[in-house]
């Protein structure tokens, strides 16, 4: 086990519940060496990493080239919430506008192509679901 240490709104933790288990640690090596996750993801994994390495919060944010108070951030919610404390809370970014049902409708015709045609084109898969070609 790794030990990681942090404060997050003036509450200390280093209890041995804020200790890195081997399968944690090769999960967020893994992040942070994939070339098939966000960048956000490999960031937030490299943050974890420095920090278990016995890092300074400050130092890992001179290396990393982000601020102290992201540094915090993430080590106090990966303290709070182990690996899923990583992901994005719900309710971030842009609300979906199509209703779920439209959205399997188009999936679902996207599997069968139109009998008069080869196949779907965004214009006609859009006049078939009501909805807009930049929807599609």
């Amino acid at each position: 086990m790794i030990s990681l240490t942090c404060r997050l709104r003036g509450v200390g933790y280093g209890t041995s519940t804020d200790r890195v288990g081997e399968e944690e640690a090769e999960e967020l090596g893994r992040r942070a060496r994939a070339t098939t996750v966000s960048v956000r993801d490999r960031r937030r994994a490299e943050i974890i990493l420095l920090s278990a390495q016995g890092l300074t919060q400050q130092r890992i944010a001179e290396q990393l080239g982000i601020s102290r108070l992201a540094v915090n951030r993430w080590v106090g919610r990966f303290a709070l919430g182990r690996l899923e404390g990583l992901s994005d809370r719900a309710g971030r970014g842009r609300k979906p506008w199509l209703p779920p049902a439209v959205v399997q409708q188009v999936l679902d015709q996207a599997v069968m192509p139109p009998s008069d045609l080869g196949r779907w084109s965004c214009r006609t898969m859009a006049r078939a679901a009501g909805i807009s070609p930049a929807s599609v």
